[in-house]
Order: C-alpha cells, then sequence, then structure tokens
C-alpha cells in the first residue's frame, strides 16, 4: 500500500486568512457605502432636518392663514378686512387711492 504525501506550501496556509480579509472587507464596504451604511445614514439625517424646516414653515404658513380665516368667520368679520377682500375680488378702488401692484417672479 502506498501513502501519497502532500508538500506544504505556503500557499495553502494563505487561503483561510485571504478570505476572511476579503469577506470583511465585503462587509466593511457595505457598512461604509451600502443602503443603510453610514454615508446613507448622514444623508438621511441632513434630509430630516431640511424636512423639519419645510414642516416648521407649512404650520406657519397654515397659522397664519387659520387667523386670517378666523377674521371672516360669520359674527367677527371685521370691516377693514372685509373691505380687503371686497376690493381685491372686485377689482375696486376709490378715486383717492393710489394702487402699488406687486409682480411675482417665477424662477
Amino acid at each position: 500500500m502506498s501513502t501519497r504525501q502532500k508538500r506544504n506550501t505556503g500557499l495553502g496556509k494563505l487561503v483561510v486568512p485571504a478570505f476572511s480579509i476579503l469577506l470583511s472587507s465585503y462587509f466593511f464596504y457595505h457598512a461604509q457605502i451600502g443602503r443603510y451604511g453610514t454615508e446613507a445614514q448622514i444623508q438621511l439625517e441632513e434630509q430630516a432636518i431640511n424636512l423639519n424646516y419645510r414642516l416648521a414653515a407649512h404650520r406657519i404658513e397654515r397659522q397664519q392663514l387659520e387667523d386670517r380665516v378666523r377674521l371672516l368667520r360669520n359674527g367677527t368679520i371685521e370691516r377693514d378686512m372685509l373691505d380687503e377682500q371686497a376690493r381685491y375680488h372686485l377689482n375696486l378702488l376709490h378715486d383717492d387711492e393710489i394702487t402699488i401692484m406687486k409682480t411675482s417672479v417665477s424662477q
């Protein structure tokens, strides 16, 4: 009966560490740059800050609109508000008034 002996080469000793390094580098890459990695987390936080600012601006705008609507409700209509709305919708002016037209510039 004959036995076959294998030569121990340095290459055989490097297979497991090389595979481990490749596998860990794959996971490290995706932890940094992947869809839920640290860079994506930073972008999501910046987006959340921007959306919070927009939400605050919309809340302020809504509060201003609610205040104007409250002035127009039945029983609490102020004369100035009624006069302003009537003139705006009917395009009416008195002879002694000066009109300043505002134009909006679209971007």
